[in-house]
């Protein structure tokens, strides 16, 4: 870990010159403590780096030095390989890796072609985190002890103990054999089977993991996209509703948030959204949509507008005080729907 670390730094200072301390603290992830004794262990292998104190100094290496260690190691080749899809830096927890390999690429290029190269990559930004409609729903972090247990148990095709939150229940120690990692809208999820059975597990309710020395029970060769397909398809057979709903952006994220899936997002007329999601039931895609007052209308299923629709004149009712006795009996018996 150190002499990646080391390799990294070596090629932040060939790359970009004379850094501060703080700055190669904060692109290494590490102490400036930690910056300075590997500065040290840098001079005593040969590697020709100095620091200059004051207020416009820092550390830099002797113009014209070149290191030979671009060797990529196993995460960065996998990071380069996860990055090809869109935001593929910053899931599965390989962003850090990601970074140390760009830059030995980069070391490894003819000078002549490294500065056009930096140069590109400042005018190319994939998925920003904010689009043109409305702030991306932030996404729960994985712990990063966690998400290397269930890679490495991916990767390497060995069985993983997790301590899985389901929804509503307590969580529960559970040993899977693990197929693939798969994102979605920002949220990732583990495809195993357990027992034989298929079960997609979302990485953000895995509170713990183990990799276990045990091999897996999987095929050697898989079709990840064809199988989460397949899953997709299994999930909104079982007993979920679809739901269609035009959305003022401001209340983009409050639905998403409740929703247990989103299947397609579009603009809409006078700058609103419209979200193909899924809810759990008729019950909870009532409440997720009767919350965002009118700043949300369902569009379908029509059980759903009608149900809305009750709602809304039984509340009419209520608070009406020309309604007679009668009439608010009756709307207290359309508010149970």
């Amino acid at each position: 870990m150190r002499a990646d670390r080391l390799v990294s730094l070596t090629m932040l200072l060939r790359q970009r010159g004379q850094l501060t301390v703080d700055t190669l603290a904060r692109e290494l992830e590490v102490s400036t403590r930690t910056v300075l004794r590997d500065i040290e262990a840098l001079s005593a292998a040969g590697v020709p780096v100095y620091t200059e104190r004051g207020r416009h100094g820092g550390v830099a290496l002797l113009p014209g030095f070149r290191a030979e260690l671009t060797g990529l190691n196993h995460d960065e080749t996998l990071a380069l390989v996860t990055a090809a899809s869109a935001r593929g830096e910053q899931v599965f927890g390989l962003g850090a890796a990601l970074s140390s390999a760009i830059r030995k690429v980069v070391d490894a290029l003819p000078d002549r072609h490294r500065v056009t190269v930096s140069d590109a990559a400042q005018r190319l930004l994939v998925e920003p985190e904010t689009d043109l409609l409305s702030r991306r729903q932030v996404p729960k972090d994985v712990p990063d002890t966690t998400m290397l247990e269930v890679r490495r148990a991916v990767v390497a095709g060995n069985r993983l103990r997790i301590h899985y939150a389901a929804r509503d229940q307590n969580p529960q120690w559970r040993t899977v054999d693990p197929v693939g990692l798969v994102t979605v809208r920002d949220r990732m999820y583990l495809l195993a089977t357990r027992d034989g059975e298929d079960r997609t597990y979302r990485l953000s309710r895995v509170l713990a993991a183990e990799e276990l020395a045990e091999r897996a029970q999987r095929t050697d060769q898989v079709d990840l996209d064809l199988m989460w397909k397949q899953r997709c398809a299994q999930f909104l057979s079982a007993d979920h509703i679809a739901v269609s709903v035009r959305v003022a952006p401001t209340w983009r994220e409050e639905l998403l948030a409740s929703a247990v899936a989103v299947r397609a997002e579009e603009p809409d007329t006078g700058g609103w959204l419209r979200l193909n999601v899924i809810f759990e039931n008729l019950r909870h895609a009532i409440w997720a949509v009767w919350q965002l007052g009118d700043d949300a209308e369902a569009l379908s299923p029509p059980s759903l507008r009608v149900a809305l629709g009750r709602r809304a004149v039984t509340i009419a009712n209520l608070y009406d005080e020309s309604s007679t006795p009668a009439l608010l009996s009756m709307g207290r018996e359309d508010r149970s729907v």
